[in-house]
């Protein structure tokens, strides 16, 4: 089966446009659907319990001082802390029979035989089990009861401090912002036990699982998480099919020309872009240690490696957890991203041979203004949430305090300026091509796809902190999912092929072909596959056929790069001599860990019937880690190898710590989700399924000898990672030295592929 480019984009048009009306129509309905915030809630006699301006500003003290990145909500967030929303409806749940009990019998529910425990169980059953109508959200005494003490219990947690829990003193300022998030907390308790109106099931689809209030997985879980398995396998296959039937030219170094590192020039926008390099490997030396303390925090919560004891230095209160895991997601974030920006760059000189005017110190601008604002955000989260900021600027300069977008908005603006920066000086570096080639052409896809990262970004500005929790979500996994596994992964492909091009292993047509056809399948699964997120937060119930539908749909592209990735490993070993081994072995291991951490395991957890008991657990970790740093990682660790080959004096070339790296990661990522991270999320996948969600994300379950050794089985995977970073970092710092000149009046001749390229019509 032929296909050709001009087919192939406009159906890639068809697919947008189709994906537009699709989330289109998902943002009317967030709002119209979103569970209400209420006037008031009320007790029996009509006294106010909270207001719902006491429910929006729980959301700030929630955001503001980082407890996303301690716990979660909903489901969303970290897995340190207790989830909220589940914390806060066990606790209702248990202060409800502490009430009844007194009340009936004059004793504590624990004391009760269980005949009598039954009865009050059904009670508080009888009560949580309530529609909403609108106007204020009724309390009995009981619920009323239940309520202020769940306050004073987030009161000492919160605000004076659970070392045991990992919880710094103060974490909340004070003790009237800890009510305030004792009741956000509630809110969404509330919700997730209180059934839609005319429905039969609550606004989360009855999530969290808690028997005793009556939360068990609904049928719609059951029923398309069966539709699902049966798609796996239709999409499975005809992946397959697809890849052996649709006619695309495999890389191949055999009879072809690969131009020698040293036969190519390099010019000073070049040098400019490898300048990048070294600021990300700062920032990720800075990420994997910040890995290791996150780590041990689930051993040790308010000490490292004794440190506390033998110094009296309180780690907790300097470093806290939810801090350290800011920093840590954002530097996973920059690193990679400042790495892909800075081959965008690089690329263009090796297919073009252009330099445009000033492209060399517009290219250092770019990057001091990624500095600026990589400094700015990062110390502005540290005093936005220590207080710093007064008013409205805790979330401007600050800390937003949400999960992957925690810097303030101003520096988010700055970041998105930083996008259009970067696609206005690849326009300049790769306009021979752009002059030239179609709409659909290679150099265009790579615009396409910085764009469409741009484009997702601006999706977190449509929310402030008084944005109600379920429409923030909606948009946050815009951005979030959106990036991952649908603009991230078509920029994967764009600039596999652009290196595949500059090596000289495919032409630019066949290349644009490829890219096209993967793009497509990228774009056409992974933007509405944004929706098995929406499943337990609030949202309508229609995404949870949309969510299983097209979560399931996302394997095919994954397929599909595992069989390039095959096919990239299979030239490379025919290529006998083949100069660019390196940077091949870590394109591979990207698009193997993709398939592994993307679609293995990505497809295992986002099943309806296993997401709704696995949600929010150290499954997610190992699904996370092996799909962020192994696809997208690595893909960055070959790009800047590739670079620095080129841009190291011939014959001055050493990869020997850089393969010493590349394997400490793979073995390191390796033994850290297989030995450590999912044998912990089974044994939560299990207490979750045997007693509730809340006994799976407790601090009783961390404790378990099993699950501590468990935590302690990681510290070898994370020293092999840190090991390898290190040893990156370091070899960075000895290639500096062995750097070549860059070309004073660079031609099109000094570049080995570019006529070929500019002449493949």
């Amino acid at each position: 089966m032929e296909l050709q480019r001009r087919t192939i984009a406009k159906v890639i048009a068809a697919a947008f446009i189709f994906n537009l009306v699709v989330m289109g129509a998902g943002a009317w309905f967030a709002y119209q659907e979103a569970p209400p915030i209420p006037d008031k809630m009320v007790g029996p006699d009509g006294q106010t319990v909270a207001t719902g301006e006491d429910i929006r500003d729980g959301k700030k003290a929630f955001q503001r001082d980082g407890l996303m990145n301690h716990g979660s909500i909903l489901g969303n967030g970290a897995y340190y802390g207790e989830d909220y929303t589940a914390d806060a409806l066990e606790l209702k749940t248990q202060f409800m029979r502490t009430y009844y009990a007194e009340q009936r019998y004059g004793d504590t529910y624990e004391n009760l035989p269980s005949e009598e425990q039954a009865a009050i169980a059904d009670v508080v059953k009888s009560d949580m089990d309530d529609s909403y109508d609108g106007g204020n959200i009724q309390y009995s005494q009981a619920e009323l009861f239940a309520h202020n003490q769940v306050r004073e219990e987030y009161v000492q947690r919160y605000h004076e401090g659970s070392h045991e829990r990992g919880v710094p003193v103060d974490m909340i300022d004070n003790e009237e912002e800890a009510r305030q998030f004792a009741d956000f907390a509630m809110w969404t308790a509330w919700f997730s036990h209180t059934d839609r109106p005319a429905g039969d099931h609550s606004y989360t689809n009855d999530w969290p699982y808690a028997p005793g209030a009556g939360n068990d997985a609904t049928g719609a879980a059951m029923t398309w998480s069966v539709i699902a398995m049966v798609l796996l396998v239709a999409g499975a296959g005809f992946g397959i099919w697809l890849y052996n039937s649709v006619r695309l030219p495999e890389p191949s170094a055999e009879g072809l020309s690969v131009p020698e590192p040293g036969d190519v020039s390099v010019f000073p926008s070049q040098r400019s872009a490898l300048r990048f390099v070294p600021v990300a490997a700062g920032l990720f030396l800075a990420q994997v240690l910040l890995g290791g303390l996150l780590a041990h925090f689930y051993i040790e919560r308010a000490g490292f490696f004794g440190v506390e004891e033998i110094f009296g230095v309180h780690i907790l209160q300097i470093l806290p957890f939810a801090m350290a895991k800011t920093w840590h997601i954002d530097l996973g974030i920059l690193w990679i991203a400042a790495t892909w920006l800075g081959a965008g760059l690089f690329l263009p000189p090796l297919l073009t041979g252009h330099e445009p005017k000033h492209q060399s110190t517009l290219v250092d601008g770019l990057l001091g203004a990624i500095v600026v604002v990589t400094v700015g955000g990062l110390g502005g989260i540290w005093l936005g949430a220590n207080g710093y900021f007064d008013g409205n600027l805790w979330w401007l300069l600050g800390n937003e305090g949400l999960e992957y977008l925690e810097v303030g908005k101003v520096w988010q603006g700055g970041l998105l300026v930083g996008f259009g920066l970067w696609a206005a000086l690849a326009v300049r570096g790769l306009k021979p091509l752009l002059d030239k080639e179609p709409p659909y052409g290679l150099a265009h896809m790579i615009l396409y796809a910085g764009g469409s990262i741009a484009l997702l970004f601006t999706a977190g500005f449509f929310f402030t902190p008084t944005t109600n929790i379920a429409v923030t979500e909606f948009w946050r996994w815009w951005v979030v999912h959106m990036w991952v596994e649908g603009a991230f992964e078509f920029f994967i492909v764009a600039i596999i092929g652009l290196t595949l091009v500059s090596m000289n292993l495919l032409s630019r047509r066949s290349a644009e072909k490829a890219v096209m056809l993967q793009a497509l399948l990228v774009m056409s699964t992974g933007v509405i596959g944004v929706s098995h997120h929406y499943w337990w937060v609030g949202m309508p119930d229609m995404w949870v056929p949309i969510g299983s539908v097209f979560s399931t749909l996302e394997l095919i592209p994954l397929v599909f790069i595992l069989y390039e990735a095959l096919g990239q490993y299979q030239a490379m070993n025919e290529g006998g001599s083949f100069p660019y081994r390196l940077p091949f072995m870590f394109i591979i291991a990207s698009g193997v860990w993709n398939f592994v951490g993307a679609g293995v395991l990505g497809f295992f957890i986002n099943l309806p019937l296993i997401n709704y008991y696995e949600h929010g657990t150290y499954l997610t970790v190992g699904h996370a880690h092996a799909a962020m740093f192994g696809a997208f990682g690595f893909l960055a660790l070959g790009m800047v190898t590739y670079m620095l080959q080129i841009s190291i004096k011939p014959g001055r070339w050493d990869g020997s710590w850089l393969r010493a790296a590349f394997w400490c990661w793979n073995v390191g990522l390796a033994l850290m989700v297989f030995v450590s991270v999912l044998p912990v999320g089974f044994l939560q996948l299990e207490a979750v399924f045997t007693e509730s969600y809340a006994v799976g994300r407790s601090l009783a379950f961390y404790n378990q000898p099993i699950v501590q050794n468990l935590f302690w089985a990681r510290l070898p995977g994370d020293t092999l990672i840190i090991v390898g970073t290190a040893l990156y970092a370091a070899d960075l710092v000895r290639k500096r030295f062995v750097l070549r000149r860059s070309e004073d009046e660079p031609a099109v001749d000094d570049m080995a592929v570019a006529e070929g390229v500019l002449d493949d019509d």
